[in-house]
C-alpha cells in the first residue's frame, strides 16, 4: 500500500527519513504517530478538507511531519521558500488562505515579521524551537491522540511558482477526496515504473523541500516504503560522499548541481563510489548538451530527464538511451499532447520554433488569479508554461528558451539559452545569464553577466576571452556584445536562475541614463 502508515505497521523501526548533517533518523512508526497527531490537531483547530495551511520551515523532520499531517486529512499545504522576504512570505500566507501558519524557530526574523502581518484568526505555531507570539508545534502535538482521524483523505500540496518572471502564484490542483493510499499516477509511473524506486530504495534529496520535485519525490519514496536521506544544503563533494555512505539508489538534481560537481577537481570526483545509483532524475532548468554528455560519461546512462511545471498540465520524459540519439531533447509527451503554436496562434510543423502548448492535459488554475489562468490557455483549450521550442519528426521536444526572455535585436529573434549553454562550458565560468538590454539602434543587444570560478580574474581581458569563445561556437549575432561580472548570480536553491532580477537592474539603469 502506498502510504507510510501501512509500512509503520510492518516495519515500524525502519528509517523513513535521515537528516544528512546529523545522521538522525525518523522511523516509520514515529512518522505515523506524529502525522496522526498533526492531523488530529488540524481537525481540533477546525480545519476541514480543502482548507489551507502554510509552512516556513527549513529541511528538517518537522517539515516532513507537517506535510504528512496535512496529507492525511485532506488539507492543502503550501510550503514557502525560506529565502523570500517577509513581505513575500506574508503575501503567500494570505493569498493561499491559510488557517494555520507554522514557522521554524531557526528563521526568527522572517517568522516574527510575518506574524506581525497576520491576524489572530490564523493559528501560528513554531517548530524546531520556540518563538514569541507563536504556539509550540511540538507541545500542541503532544495534546492530541496518536490514532488516525476518522475521516482520513489525501491532502495536496498547493505550491507557488518561483516568481522567476513575476510575482509568485499558487498552482491549485483539483481536490478529489481520495482515501489515503492514493498517489499521483504519473509520479508513481515515473519514480516506480521508470526509475525502479521501491521499498528497498534509498533516495538522496539534495534540494530544499519547499519546491515541488524534492517534496513530491521525498514523499513518494516513503509512500513506497523506502528511505530518504535529506541534505540540509547541497554541496557537490558532500553529495558524492553521501551516495557512497548510504548506498543511495535514486536522486533528483538540477543542471547547476551537475555543473558544480563536474568542476570539482578530478581527484575529488573519483574519490567516492557512486555505483549504487540506479536513476538520477533531472529537470527544473535546461541542461546544456555538453554538460549532460559529461554526466552520462561519468555516471553511465542512468539520467532521466523530464520537462514539466508545478502546474502539472503536461509532462515529457526522456531516458539517457533516447537522449544519446536525440541530443538536447527533453523527451516525448508522457502526459498530454505537445503542440507548437506560432505568434498568430496557428499550429506549426515539425522543426519550426513556437510556443509549447499541452493539449488534453490535466486542468489547473492559478489561485486568486483568473486573468493569469486565462492567459495560460488558448482558444483551443491548450495550456502553456510560456516556454519556446520545436518538435522533431519523431515527436521529441527541444526547448529553446522561455518566451519572456527572447531577445529581438534588429528584427532577429535570439534565444539566450544558446549562448548560456556555450559559456557555461568555459573552464573559468561558474554561472552565466544572458538576456537583452535596451539598444537605441537595434532595439535590444545581447548582454551576459558571468560568475567566475575565481572572481579576481574579472576584467576586460576575461570579457574579450569569453566573447571570442562564444563566437567560436555560435553566430556572432547570438553572442553577447558585452559581459559584466558578478560575484554570484541570483538563483533559487533548486537552481532556477531568477533572471528577472538582472533584467530589472539593467532596465532601471538604462531608464536612468536616458533621463539624464
Amino acid at each position: 500500500m502506498l502510504h507510510p502508515s501501512f509500512h509503520a505497521a510492518t516495519l515500524p523501526g525502519k528509517p523513513a527519513y535521515i537528516m544528512a548533517g546529523s545522521g538522525a533518523a525518523l522511523s516509520y512508526a514515529e512518522l505515523d504517530r506524529r502525522s496522526n497527531r498533526g492531523a488530529q490537531l488540524f481537525r481540533w483547530l477546525g480545519l476541514k478538507p480543502q482548507d489551507h495551511i502554510a509552512l516556513l520551515v527549513e529541511n528538517s523532520f518537522a517539515f516532513l511531519e507537517i506535510c504528512w499531517s496535512a496529507q492525511r486529512c485532506g488539507i492543502y499545504y503550501t510550503a514557502i521558500s525560506t529565502h523570500l522576504t517577509p513581505a513575500e512570505i506574508g503575501y503567500i500566507v494570505k493569498d493561499c488562505g491559510a488557517k494555520a501558519f507554522i514557522a521554524s524557530a531557526n528563521l526568527p526574523e522572517r517568522a516574527k515579521a510575518v506574524r506581525a502581518m497576520l491576524g489572530d484568526d490564523i493559528a501560528c505555531f513554531a517548530c524546531n524551537g520556540t518563538l514569541p507570539a507563536f504556539q509550540s508545534w511540538g507541545a500542541a502535538l503532544e495534546t492530541q491522540p496518536a490514532e488516525p482521524i476518522p475521516d482520513q483523505m489525501v491532502g495536496l500540496d498547493m505550491l507557488y511558482s518561483s516568481g522567476t518572471t513575476g510575482r509568485p502564484k499558487g498552482v491549485k490542483p483539483v481536490f478529489t477526496g481520495e482515501k489515503i493510499g492514493w498517489v499521483n499516477p504519473f509520479l508513481h509511473r515515473l519514480v516506480h515504473g521508470l526509475c525502479g524506486m521501491d521499498g528497498n530504495s534509498t533516495y538522496l534529496s539534495p534540494a530544499p523541500l519547499y519546491h515541488a520535485a524534492p517534496l513530491r519525490y521525498s514523499m513518494m519514496c516513503v509512500a513506497l516504503g523506502g528511505t530518504v536521506v535529506v541534505m540540509e544544503k547541497f554541496e557537490p563533494e558532500l553529495f558524492l560522499k553521501l551516495v557512497e555512505q548510504y548506498r543511495a539508489t535514486h536522486t533528483q538534481l538540477v543542471p547547476t548541481m551537475f555543473v558544480r560537481m563536474l568542476k570539482l577537481p578530478e581527484a575529488e570526483r573519483q574519490r567516492y563510489d557512486i555505483s549504487s545509483l540506479k536513476a538520477a532524475i533531472h529537470a527544473a532548468a535546461p541542461c546544456p548538451v555538453d554538460i549532460k554528455q559529461q554526466m552520462i560519461d561519468w555516471w553511465g546512462p542512468i539520467l532521466i530527464e523530464y520537462y514539466a511545471g508545478t502546474e502539472g498540465n503536461g509532462v515529457t520524459l526522456i531516458t539517457s538511451a533516447e537522449w544519446l540519439s536525440h541530443r538536447g531533447s527533453v523527451g516525448r509527451a508522457a502526459v498530454a499532447e505537445i503542440k507548437i503554436v506560432s505568434e498568430e496562434g496557428t499550429l506549426l510543423p515539425h522543426g519550426q520554433i513556437g510556443t509549447v502548448y499541452f493539449a488534453g492535459g490535466p486542468p489547473f488554475s492559478y489561485h486568486n488569479d483568473a486573468d493569469k489562468t486565462r492567459g495560460a490557455y488558448n482558444t483551443e483549450g491548450w495550456s502553456t508554461l510560456g516556454d519556446v521550442g520545436f518538435l522533431d519528426e519523431e515527436g521529441y521536444l527541444y526547448l529553446t528558451d522561455r518566451k519572456a526572455y527572447m531577445i529581438i535585436s534588429g528584427g532577429v529573434n535570439i534565444y539566450p539559452q544558446e549562448a548560456e549553454n556555450v559559456l557555461i562550458n568555459h573552464p573559468a565560468v561558474a554561472d552565466v545569464a544572458v538576456f537583452g538590454v535596451p539598444d537605441p539602434e537595434m532595439g535590444e543587444q545581447v548582454k551576459a553577466v558571468v560568475q567566475l570560478q575565481d572572481h579576481r580574474k574579472a576584467g576586460q581581458d576575461m570579457e574579450r576571452e569569453l566573447i571570442a569563445y562564444c563566437r567560436q561556437h555560435l553566430s556572432g549575432v547570438k553572442c553577447p556584445r558585452s559581459i559584466d561580472f558578478d560575484a554570484e548570480l541570483p538563483r533559487t536553491p533548486t537552481g532556477k536562475l531568477v533572471k528577472r532580477l538582472l533584467v530589472d537592474r539593467y532596465k532601471a539603469a538604462a531608464t536612468k541614463a536616458t533621463a539624464l
